[in-house]
């Protein structure tokens, strides 16, 4: 970890040298450059410094990413399916319902929740809202225990990508209801593995950035799955004669 920490050492130790050369510039008869030019001479001057204090940033973001969305195995095998579950999907920031109850779990602003929910051990999962949660497909490890999955929404996930779509089929027998709007990294090849969902019954897929042309998706959606609703908003649904 110290070694990890050096480029940030480095940083703020040049950031001060500059800070004090700003004050030797200032008592000198010369008039010094602007502080923008002063912040691009740095930059140009220990551009490798700043390019691997990037990276360390970018592996540590990757690591953390994987961390929360590893399998809770200890869980599992202490507390069983349900349990690990509802737990993973609360250490999100995450919502769900128990089949049968009309109760939710949430999370509040702190990331605090409520304990009862292991008192429901025997229940299975039957809704989740992930919207807006750092979901990805390493985490539906997590949820694939829960044969009752009706519901599943992650709308709004930076992180659920055409991987995790192609999952989705492991609650082909189940799953119903499913909202993926307003997800940055979804591309029309991870829609077309939701063919695989026989059973979905309503489907969002509002303002996703990624589809070049929304009308001509929405009706290999319509074919595709057609006793489901598809929702669809935010697009301009003309077909181009480029499409």
């Amino acid at each position: 970890m110290a070694t990890a920490l050096l480029p940030l050492r480095r940083g703020w130790k040049q950031a001060s040298h500059l800070f004090f050369a700003r004050q030797t510039w200032n008592s000198s008869p010369v008039r010094p450059p602007s502080l923008p030019k002063r912040l691009l001479i740095f930059l140009a001057q220990h551009f490798h410094d700043v390019q691997e204090l990037l990276i360390w940033t970018s592996k540590f973001k990757s690591s953390q990413l994987r961390k929360k969305n590893a399998y809770y195995g200890y869980t599992q095998r202490y507390y069983g399916d349900v349990i690990a579950s509802a737990y993973y999907v609360l250490s999100l920031k995450g919502g769900f319902r128990y089949a049968g109850q009309s109760e939710w779990f949430h999370t509040d602003k702190r990331g605090k929740f409520n304990w009862d929910f292991l008192n429901h051990k025997d229940l299975p999962l039957e809704e989740v809202d992930m919207s807006h949660t750092i979901i990805n497909h390493i985490g539906l490890d997590n949820l694939v225990g829960q044969p009752f999955l009706r519901t599943l929404s992650v709308r709004g996930c930076s992180e659920v990508d055409d991987w995790f779509l192609a999952r989705l089929h492991e609650f082909q027998d189940t799953l119903e209801e499913l909202d993926i709007s307003h997800c940055p990294r979804i591309t029309i090849g991870g829609l077309a593995a939701l063919r695989n969902l026989k059973k979905l019954r309503h489907l969002d897929v509002s303002s996703l950035p990624r589809i070049a042309n929304p009308g001509l998706v929405i009706i290999l959606l319509e074919e595709m799955l057609p006793h489901c609703q598809i929702a669809a908003n935010g697009y301009d649904h003309s077909l181009t004669q480029e499409g």
